[in-house]
This record gives structure tokens, C-alpha cells and sequence, in this order.
């Protein structure tokens, strides 16, 4: 079971004390510090960053860490309790929960899940082209019955697939320099396993993917955070500084439409970058499932590690990885991902993979065997539907929340907007009670960072964005009603 250290649940819980369920300031309603407090700590379960059967700190050693009285911690837990969002187990304390994973009906959960919009994952619907490519698969299926079914490296066929895209793509590729694997998590997370130990550095950008921050902890990772901001990308001087310091023994980039960010790094960047992590013996790991979504681009970047001198057919350097999957341009449903690497490391990775899962499954893989034969075709329709998406977005947020900045992105899935104040927190809870989910900009940030920031998808349809921003300007009338730059009260609250 982990563990959430008072220490690390008072960085993640921030500016707390102006919290409120309907996301006012405390003071404003006449909440007690107590409900507060909750509200905080009850979005931290509901966007992941504090994962479901994590043990909380003692009530002795937060107060004393937040500087409240043990009886304000008494009062939050005994709410959060009763909302379902904390059991009590003896002889291990106070575990974070969600209502209906136990306790509740499962099917009261499910009927109020049913209402909300989510706008809390950056994802597509399948594309329309799967379910023939489904029906093809199946055919084909019968060929491979005879065999164990456990395939750890990958078809023959995939990987060669996959190497010819990346060829397409301007990287020569041979099969042997591929790996299938179940998403683009897992990949993340094996190489995590594999690059990392214990205590190790792990540089990371920062906002970034969580799950990915996730996967590297897991794995013994230390984070080391680089900055990529909406208007100026990736900091040369903040990348070279924090690789010739922390030596960290991977990167984990997501170089092509960065998430949340949308920003992509430019070819002179990406050439010092590879320099830098070769200098000090750095894998980086280059996140390219937004890399093909491009929406305006006439021509688009090469793969990253085609500006690093290793991307010729039987390289054997391992100093960078390239991580895709089907997750953002076929469907979520389809569990297919790669990663591109020396064949030194793949053989690592098949030796590894055991201990997690044994294999990727064989009718999945030749779904995508059919599909990267119509792969520009799936390609196209998605950068159409994401261009009316992100338009459509961009025109509804100037419409309704104009005070908000908003940058123009060429590619991807997402906008990460600027609400001109530390409120996302407070604002998501707000949404909530609009019938609107959203992750918070603290999400993709490390110890509560990002709080000016919201990232809000346009993979939505023209309908479900309408309404998302109507209930949004809702919850955002509802901050401002009260004033959003007072802090002064804040250390009154308790």
C-alpha cells in the first residue's frame, strides 16, 4: 500500500484555505476550514494525484504540518469519510477512496458518472474506419490459433509496419529496432523499469503527461523539471543546465505537440538536446503519440531521433527511444503501442517484460497491421475533425471567457489556457457542480505547480463543446463573483 507523507500532501494541497465546494473563496461562504480542506483534498483523489488506497498522514503530523489544530484534521477526514472518499482500516490508517469502490452502490456511482461531460482525457472516438479493420483481423485470426498466443516482441508483420512509417517519416527503420506493446504506458513504464534505479535523476518537462511522472516514480525515479511555456517552448539554457547537473539517466520529452502545451521543439533544440544527453550518457525518450496530428503543418518534423545521429537502419546507440501507439489516432480501446530503440535495448526490454505482462495480444496486433495499410487515410480524417475541433474551441472560449488567454495550437489534442489567476483548483471543483469533469492544471505539474492553467481538450464534438464551455463560464461566474487577487484573509480561515 503507498503512502501519502504530510509533507507531500501539503505541496499538493496549495492555497487550500480558498477553497470551497462551489469553488468561492472560503471566507465568502462562511465555510469552515474543515470543508475546505476537504474540497482540496477530495479533487486530489478525483484527478489521480492521490491514487485510490493510498494510506494518508496521521492527523497529528498534518496539523502540525499545515499549522491547523488537530481538530481541523479530525473534522476533514470525518467528511471525507462520509462523502466516501476516505475508509478507515485498522492498523493502517485512513485510505483515499472513491464512492461506490466499496461502501456505495456501484450502480449509484455509475448513474451520476453518466451525467457528466468528461472533458478530463484528451481522446478521440474510434476512428470509423476500425471496425471493418476489426472484422478483417478476425478473419485472419485462425492462421495464428495453433501457436502459444504470448508474444513479447511483437508480429513480424507489425514491426515491420511500424519501421516502414517511421521510413515514410524520414527515419530509416529496420524491424529489428521495434518492440509492440500494450499502449503507450507501458512502454513508458518498461523503459522505465529498465533505464531507471533507484535514487536515479529522471528529467521530465514540466507541465507534462502525468502518468508518465507516475511510471518514472514508480520505477525509483527522482524528477528533475525543465519549463515549456505556451509562448516560448523549451528553454535551451534550462535544458542544457539541468543535464549537465542532475545527470540524469533518462528524458522523458514529449517533443510534437506537447502535451498539455501543444507547443513542438524546433530543429535547432532538438540538435542541442541530443548533444547534451549524448555528452552525458542520457536516454531520452521521445513521447510521440500527438507527433502525426499535426493540423496546419505543410511539412511536417522529423522523428527526434533523426537529429542525433543515430537513426540509420542497425544503429546500435541507445540514446534515444521514440514511444507511439494507436491511443490518440485510431481509438483508446485498441491497446497498441511501440517504441523504437537500439536492438541492444529492445532485448533488454523482451527480458524484463515478463515480470509485468507477457505479451501483446494477437488479434490486436492485426488490427493494426490493417490499419497502418490506410494509415494516411485514418491520419487525415483525424486532423479535419481536430481542425473543426480546435476552431470551434478557440472561436466558443473567445466568445464566453474572453479574459482568459488562449494560444493558437497547430497540432495535437489540447489548449493549455491561461485563467490569469492561481483558481484551477478551485475552478474544476466548480465544474463539477456544473456537470462538467476536468483535470485541473496542477494535474500535469509537480508538487501543486500550474495553477493559472487549465488544459481543456477540442476532440469533442461542436455540440459537446458548446455545452462544456457554457457549464465552464458558469463555474468561472461563480469564482468571480468574489475577488480573486485578496489573499490577505487566508491566514484567518483557521
Amino acid at each position: 500500500m503507498t503512502g501519502v507523507s504530510a509533507r507531500i500532501l501539503d505541496s499538493l494541497l496549495s492555497d487550500w484555505r480558498g477553497t470551497s465546494t462551489l469553488g468561492v473563496p472560503a471566507p465568502a461562504t462562511g465555510m469552515p476550514a474543515y470543508s475546505a480542506l476537504a474540497d482540496r483534498i477530495r479533487l486530489l483523489i478525483l484527478d489521480g494525484r492521490i491514487q485510490v488506497g493510498a494510506r494518508l498522514p496521521a492527523e497529528r503530523d498534518l496539523a502540525q504540518r499545515l499549522g491547523v489544530s488537530r481538530t481541523t484534521i479530525t473534522s476533514t477526514y470525518a467528511e471525507l469519510r462520509a462523502s466516501g472518499y476516505l475508509t478507515s482500516q485498522r492498523g493502517s490508517g485512513s485510505i483515499a477512496g472513491l464512492p461506490g469502490l466499496p461502501g456505495r452502490p456501484v450502480a449509484m456511482a455509475e448513474a451520476e458518472a453518466s451525467t457528466m461531460l468528461d472533458l478530463s482525457k484528451a481522446a478521440l472516438p474510434a476512428t470509423p474506419l476500425l471496425a471493418d479493420a476489426a472484422v478483417r483481423a478476425a478473419q485472419q485470426l485462425p492462421a495464428y490459433l495453433g501457436e502459444t498466443g504470448f508474444d513479447p516482441v511483437g508480429l513480424p508483420r507489425l514491426r515491420q509496419a511500424i519501421a516502414d512509417r517511421y521510413t515514410a517519416r524520414g527515419l530509416p527503420t529496420e524491424p529489428g529496432q521495434v518492440m509492440v506493446t500494450i499502449g503507450a504506458q507501458h512502454a513508458i513504464a518498461l523503459l522505465s523499469r529498465v533505464l531507471l534505479h533507484r535514487g536515479d535523476a529522471a528529467l521530465v518537462e514540466s507541465p507534462s503527461y502525468p502518468h508518465a511522472f507516475e511510471a518514472l516514480r514508480a520505477a525509483g525515479g527522482r524528477l528533475v523539471p525543465v519549463g515549456v511555456s505556451t509562448d516560448d517552448g523549451w528553454d535551451d539554457d534550462a535544458l542544457e543546465q539541468a543535464l549537465q547537473r542532475s545527470s540524469p539517466a533518462l528524458a522523458y520529452l514529449m517533443p510534437d505537440f506537447h502535451n498539455p502545451t501543444g507547443r513542438v521543439m524546433d530543429a535547432a533544440t532538438r540538435e542541442r538536446l541530443l548533444d547534451l544527453a549524448g555528452r552525458q550518457g542520457t536516454v531520452v525518450i521521445a513521447d510521440e503519440t500527438m507527433a502525426e496530428l499535426d493540423i496546419d503543418f505543410g511539412e511536417r518534423p522529423l522523428p527526434l531521433a533523426a537529429y542525433g545521429g543515430d537513426g540509420g537502419p542497425g544503429a546500435v546507440s541507445a540514446s534515444t527511444v521514440l514511444v507511439g501507439s494507436f491511443g490518440k489516432t485510431v481509438w483508446g480501446g485498441v491497446r497498441i503501442g511501440w517504441l523504437r530503440a537500439a536492438p541492444a535495448l529492445i532485448q533488454k526490454l523482451v527480458r524484463a517484460r515478463p515480470a509485468g505482462d507477457l505479451g501483446t495480444p494477437i488479434l490486436e496486433q492485426l488490427i493494426a497491421i490493417d490499419l497502418l495499410g490506410h494509415y494516411d487515410e485514418v491520419l487525415e480524417l483525424r486532423r479535419e475533425q481536430l481542425r473543426r475541433g480546435r476552431d470551434h474551441l478557440e472561436a466558443a472560449l473567445a466568445r464566453e471567457l474572453p479574459e482568459w488567454n488562449v494560444p493558437h495550437v497547430h497540432g495535437g489534442l489540447t489548449v493549455w489556457a491561461g485563467l490569469g489567476h492561481p483558481v484551477s483548483s478551485q475552478l474544476t471543483m466548480a465544474a463539477r457542480g456544473e456537470g462538467l469533469l476536468l483535470a485541473s492544471g496542477p494535474r500535469f505539474g509537480i508538487d501543486g505547480a500550474f495553477e493559472r492553467f487549465l488544459r481543456i481538450p477540442f476532440s469533442h464534438t461542436p455540440e459537446e463543446t458548446d455545452r462544456a464551455i457554457a457549464a465552464l463560464a458558469r463555474a468561472w461566474a461563480s469564482l468571480t463573483r468574489h475577488s480573486l487577487t485578496d489573499q490577505e484573509y487566508l491566514a484567518e480561515v483557521v
